[in-house]
Order: structure tokens, then sequence, then C-alpha cells
């Protein structure tokens, strides 16, 4: 299969001032290319003043993500260092915990949120992405791809997942967008947030009364010998869910589908022939498209003791930044790493290795199935419907949400007639 260079930019040669800037949906900021050579695990000033760790290297980032001496708690906890873009995380949310309690709760949770119950969603979100196409289809030979599809998919799954009546999804769309912003006013995100907890906090009341099934039942209840999640813990977790189930797997989706029939026309009409090979190039397109906007919103840690990463030992009290999408185009793991490749999986090949972008250790991404299934589903029935899917407008005309967790397309107008 011929592969197609992202065409990631050259590296610059001095160390920017963290956040770095330049980062895209095709890659991580260029700022992380001589590090990853030079220097993986770095000492980096901050935009006004101090300094930070950054984790850039493959094998690097998953010994961090992996080191106890490195909290994710005291990083939310009072008196921890802020930064620009930084989304802080309530105390009770599972991703701002550390053992013992994140143990707990992960493994109460992971008794409702099961492998087996994500699977037996594979007909239903079929059936849900065979409705939005027909949708499409019948609206002529044009749509906008976010709001027709990319949106409306993830949103509906993970509503239906926790069981919100289908009638409160628009107002959960509008919180979690909220939410997700993290460089307009404090007030808004905190606005998303409170009104998804309280929206959260009636739901469980009511599923209390009358349990059904659904994830959010089973979560109530849960039990590990006499020990259950509390209240807080099921809003927190309800809504966190909520806006990492849909916002991030809508962000991914409309991302993935930008690159590929922008950059690789190729590759999507031969995904639309052979539907075998569309897992395959999900894994690829998790790791090779860059879904954070901004590396402070993911996965900041402090170390709590000093601590050694590859060669570097990081001293008791400066924040750590793990930079996964910089992690997943390291060369010294993945052959050609700006390149999307959907054959990387294949055989014996040296570069057959996973990717990091749900995270590594006790914290990656309880969602992980859910997102690949989404993925898989969304991209092979989109790719086999449509084959001649390709943009409407130039890509430069194309609007992003400024400020967002993720990088989020505001519209995907694109067109599916005959190019001839």
């Amino acid at each position: 299969m011929t592969m197609v260079p992202i065409e990631a930019p050259a590296a610059e040669a001095e160390v920017q001032a963290f956040p770095f800037s330049g980062s895209s949906y095709r890659g991580p900021a260029p700022g992380y290319d001589r590090l990853r050579v030079e220097e993986p695990v770095a000492r980096v000033p901050v935009r006004g003043g101090g300094h930070t760790w950054v984790v850039t290297g493959y094998e690097e980032a998953r010994e961090a993500l992996t080191h106890p001496g490195l909290s994710r708690a005291a990083m939310y906890g009072p008196g921890a260092p802020e930064f620009e873009g930084f989304l802080k995380a309530p105390p009770e949310m599972i991703a701002s915990m550390d053992p013992p309690e994140h143990t707990r709760l992960r493994k109460l949770v992971t008794k409702a949120f099961t492998v087996r119950r994500i699977e037996l969603m594979r007909p239903r979100i079929q059936e849900l992405v065979d409705g939005l196409l027909d949708r499409m289809a019948a609206g002529g030979t044009s749509a906008d791809l976010v709001a027709d599809f990319a949106s409306p998919l993830p949103l509906t799954v993970i509503c239906e997942l926790l069981g919100v009546p289908v009638g409160d999804q628009e107002k959960f769309h509008l919180w979690a967008r909220q939410f997700a912003s993290v460089s307009g006013p404090p007030e808004v995100a905190r606005e998303g947030a409170a009104m998804l907890g309280m929206y959260m906090t009636q739901l469980i009341a009511a599923k209390r009364e009358e349990p059904s099934d659904d994830l959010l039942s089973a979560l109530i209840a849960a039990r590990d010998e006499d020990d259950r999640l509390t209240e807080q813990e099921l809003v927190v977790f309800g809504y966190a869910l909520l806006g990492a189930g849909f916002d991030t797997t809508a962000c991914q989706l409309a991302n993935s589908v930008l690159a590929l029939v922008e950059h690789h026309p190729g590759q999507w009409r031969r995904l639309g022939e052979h539907p075998e090979e569309v897992p395959d190039a999900v894994e690829e397109l998790l790791r090779g498209v860059n879904l954070f906007a901004t590396d402070t919103s993911g996965f900041p840690r402090l170390a709590v003791e000093d601590v050694t990463i590859g060669e570097v030992t990081v001293p008791k009290g400066d924040p750590v930044f793990i930079i996964l999408s910089s992690a997943n185009h390291d060369r010294t793991v993945f052959v050609d790493p700006g390149r999307l490749d959907f054959d990387r999986q294949k055989g014996d090949r040296e570069d057959r290795r996973g990717h990091i972008a749900f995270g590594h250790g006790i914290h990656r991404c309880l969602g992980a199935p859910l997102a690949r299934l989404e993925l898989a589903v969304a991209i092979g029935g989109l790719a086999r419907r449509f084959p001649s899917l390709r943009l409407s407008v130039p890509e430069s005309a194309l609007g992003w949400h400024p400020g967002d967790v993720n990088h989020s397309l505001t519209a995907l107008p694109v067109r599916w007639d005959d190019p001839s």
C-alpha cells in the first residue's frame, strides 16, 4: 500500500516556552522533534515564568506513565502549579487519583464497564451509523460531517450507554462543549461542569428508584465486598465519561476522516473495498492523528519524590507533562512516523509497536474499547457508502473551535458525488 507523508513541519532550532505552539490534527508541535532526539526528558521554560518537564520519547513516556513517584492527585491538589490551557479535573475524577483510591474506584467501575458490555453494543452502533448515512444520502450529495455524523453518533451512543433520555441529549451536547473549553472564560467551563453534575445527580436518583439495563444503573449496583461508589464518585464518573466518550470520539472521528479524504484518498477508497483493513487503519489513525489541541490538557503529573526517567532525574516538586502525541511520532520506534501506514501492524515489521494514544499503565483509558468500536464501525460504514467522499471547501477554509482541549472542527463540509 502506498504511504503518503503527513508533512510534519521541520524541528525548531530552539525550545519554545511551554506549551509549545504549532500543534495540529496532523501532528504534535514541531518543537518536540528536536527534543525527542536530543532530550526526550527535558526541562523547559513555561510561558509567564517558571519551568516544567516534558517527556517526548516513546520509551520514556511509557516509563513515566507507570512511575509511582509521578502523582496525578498531587497535580490537582491545592497549591499545585497552574498552566495555560490546563483543564483542572475534579479531585473525585478517576483520572485525578493515585492508588489506593484510584485502585478502589477503577476496580468498582470495571465491574460495570466491561468489554463484553461494549461489544454487545456493536449491532446498535451499526444501526445508528446506517441511519445517519441514510439521512445524509437522502439529503443530496453534500453534508456537514460534524453536525450530521461525527457528533450525533458518539453523543447518542454515550447517552444510551448511560441511560440518558433522548430528549436531554442536546443539553449534554452544549454542556460537554462548555466543559471542553480551556482557554475561554473559566466560568464557562465551570458552568458546563456544574450543569453536567447537577443533571447527573438527578439522573442517578431516578436510576436508584427505577434501575434499567444501562451503565449508570450498573455503576450504582457495582460492589466490592462492602464497598461501592459514593454519590459524588458516581456523579463525576458519569459526566467525565460523557465528556470523554462524546467529545474525544467526535473529534477523533472527524479529524481522521479529514486526514483520509484530503491527504490519503487512495487509502480511503481502499477501506471501502477492504473492510477487513479498517481495524488496523483505526489503530494507525489513533497513532498518527493528533487529538490534543493543547498538551497541557493531557496527563500532567507532579513529582512527589526525585524521579529518574531514562537517564534524567526530575526533582521532587516539579511538574511533568507526558506528550503522548510526540511519543507516538518517535522515529526510533515507528518507521517514518509522519506517514499514515495502515500496514504498520502487519507481519513482523520492526515498528509493530502499540501506540499510547489511550495512555499506558493504571490510567489507561477505560473507554478505549468503546472508542475503537465506534471509530471502526463509523469509518468502515462511511468509506463503504461514500468512496468518493471529499472536502467541498479548501482545507484552509475549515474552522476550528479555539481554546478547546481537543482539535475540534466547527464543521466539515463534504461532497460525495462523482468528481468526473
